[in-house]
């Protein structure tokens, strides 16, 4: 596929992305701005990721650790806001009802939720990670 096929597609998908509300288009538009869009994105869901499956590991223990549980969550919303993850972090503020409360039934059917928006940014921040790769393997002259 032609390089400007791709970046118009890459264009469409970017607009999706705002219009969805998986990412803020301010936070986002910044990033790209400063090409650190794709770099931001992957250490995002690295990162994101990994917090994800630490409050996993805590919400299994028999005696949850909610302050710990707290400290990641945190973490995450301030990740999450690297890339405007707006959806994320709103699902994360519903998780924290639950923590503050310690109400671990809660705080698991919440998490569910935390992890599904975070999927869906990740999926979206891969498509578009996959589209940039496409144009730059056309090279510079396309």
């Amino acid at each position: 596929m032609a390089a400007a096929a791709l970046r118009a597609q890459l264009n469409a998908h970017i607009a999706g992305m705002y219009t969805n509300g998986v990412v803020d288009e301010d936070t986002f538009e910044e990033l790209r701005d400063e090409c650190t869009a794709a770099e931001v994105s992957r250490l995002f869901i690295y990162d994101a990721s990994e917090i994800i499956d630490n409050i996993d590991l805590l919400m299994e223990e028999p005696e949850v650790d909610f302050d710990e549980v707290e400290a990641l969550t945190q973490q995450l919303m301030r990740c999450t806001s690297s890339v405007g993850g707006q959806q994320v972090n709103l699902a994360c503020m519903h998780f924290g009802n639950f923590y503050a409360i310690q109400y671990k039934q809660g705080c698991l059917v919440s998490l569910a939720l935390v992890r599904n928006e975070f999927y869906i940014v990740r999926h979206e921040l891969e498509i578009m990670m996959q589209l940039e790769e496409q144009i730059a393997a056309c090279g510079p002259d396309s």
